[in-house]
């Protein structure tokens, strides 16, 4: 049985709940995951597959430079392909 509210113990080096939810992590998905063969990015979110494997692994920071960038990856993308999901 899981005990709720335990606080994780001294020296530990934090001080959080061990039942509080963690930060959620931003992410670009959109559920629309096919990945174009000619550009290698996802169709749906513009990610590479490594990117999208190692999401949850990358930090904040790694995280936010690649959902800036995604913008101007759509020019990679033949417009034809992105049409069916506007």
């Amino acid at each position: 049985m899981r005990r709720r509210g335990l606080v994780a113990p001294a020296g530990l080096g934090h001080q959080r709940r061990m039942d509080d939810a963690p930060e959620p992590i931003a992410t670009p998905c959109v559920k629309v995951c096919i990945v174009d063969g000619e550009s290698g990015l996802c169709l749906g979110c513009r990610r590479t597959l490594p990117e999208i494997a190692a999401w949850t692994r990358m930090s904040a920071e790694v995280r936010a430079g690649v959902m800036a960038g995604l913008d101007a990856r759509r020019a990679l993308i033949r417009p034809e392909k992105l049409a069916q999901f506007a």
